[in-house]
C-alpha cells in the first residue's frame, strides 16, 4: 500500500510539473534578442584610461563626455595643457618634451582626442620600448606608460618616483585563448 501511495504522489507530482512549466506561447512571442531601440546618451569616453580622470577640470567632465573625439583636440587642448603644465615638472620649461618628443601643447593634443589608437600593420601595444600608442593589448602596463609620459621627461629618468605605479602585472595570468581574461579568483 505504501509503495502504490508513493507511485500515486510521484504521478501527481510529475503530471503538476509539466502542466505549470507548460505555457500556451506562441513562437513570435518568444524573445528575439536585446531591444536596441530607443534614445541612448552617451555618459563617458575612456579610451585612454586616467586621462579624462586628470585632464578635464571637474566642471567640464559632463561636455568632454558627450563630445565626439574629432571635436575634442579644438576643444579640451588648452585646458589639458594648462592642466600638463601645473602638474608635471617634466614641462615646466615652454622647451621641454616627453620620451615622444613631443612638447606640452603636441602632447595634449594627442591626450586631448581620447582615442585608443590601433595599428593595422603593426604591434598593437600601448609601449614596448619601441612601438607607442600602437593600441592596447591586455598585459600592457597602460598607467605606468602614461605617468612615464607625463612625468619621465625625454628619457624616462625625471620624477622616478612619479612615474611608475609599481604594479607591474595582473594578479592572475591572462588566458592564451579567448576570452583571454584572467578567470575569476
Amino acid at each position: 500500500m505504501k509503495y502504490t501511495y508513493l507511485k500515486y504522489l510521484t504521478f501527481l507530482f510529475s503530471l503538476t510539473f509539466i502542466l505549470v512549466s507548460c505555457n500556451n506561447n506562441k513562437d513570435e512571442d518568444l524573445p528575439t534578442g536585446p531591444d536596441f531601440s530607443g534614445t541612448f546618451a552617451q555618459k563617458d569616453q575612456m579610451g585612454r584610461p586616467a586621462v579624462n580622470t586628470v585632464f578635464v577640470s571637474a566642471a567640464s567632465k559632463d561636455e568632454f563626455n558627450v563630445t565626439v573625439p574629432s571635436a575634442q583636440s579644438a576643444r579640451f587642448q588648452s585646458m589639458f595643457q594648462t592642466n600638463l603644465m601645473a602638474l608635471s615638472p617634466a614641462f615646466a620649461n615652454a622647451d621641454d618634451t616627453n620620451a615622444l618628443g613631443q612638447n606640452a601643447a603636441a602632447f595634449t593634443g594627442l591626450l586631448a582626442t581620447d582615442v585608443l589608437n590601433v595599428s593595422l600593420d603593426g604591434k598593437t601595444t600601448f609601449f614596448d620600448g619601441t612601438n607607442v600608442l600602437t593600441g592596447r593589448a591586455l598585459a600592457d602596463d597602460v598607467i605606468t606608460v602614461e605617468l612615464l609620459l607625463i612625468f619621465g621627461g625625454e628619457d624616462f629618468t625625471e620624477n622616478p618616483t612619479l612615474s611608475n605605479d609599481n604594479v607591474d602585472a595582473n594578479d592572475k595570468e591572462f588566458l592564451t585563448s579567448f576570452p583571454y581574461l584572467a578567470t575569476p579568483w
